[in-house]
C-alpha cells in the first residue's frame, strides 16, 4: 500500500522536504511507517517530540495505516 506523509516545521527541515509518499506492507501501523520514514530520512531520529494525524484527525503509533491515507508529522512549534 502507498500512503502520504507530510513533514510540518523541524520535520520538514530534518527531512529536507514537506512531503512524501512510503511505501508500506498492508496492515502497517502509524509507527512502522515512521520506522520507514527515518529509515529513509536518518536526521529525522532528531525528531522526538511530535504528535502524528491520519487523515487530520490525531492518532497513537498503534493505530493502522491504509492505502492512501495521508499521514501527517507535527512537532511543536513555537512563535509570537
Amino acid at each position: 500500500m502507498e500512503i502520504f506523509v507530510r513533514l510540518f516545521a523541524r520535520g520538514r527541515e530534518l527531512a529536507g522536504r514537506s512531503q512524501c509518499t512510503l511505501s508500506l506492507e498492508s496492515g502497517a501501523t502509524v509507527e512502522q511507517a515512521l520506522a520507514v520514514l527515518r529509515t529513509q530520512f536518518p536526521p529525522l531520529a532528531e525528531l522526538t517530540v511530535f504528535m502524528t494525524a491520519v487523515n487530520m484527525t490525531y492518532v497513537e503509533g498503534d493505530s493502522p495505516l491504509r492505502d492512501g491515507d495521508e499521514l501527517a508529522i507535527i512537532p511543536p512549534v513555537s512563535g509570537g
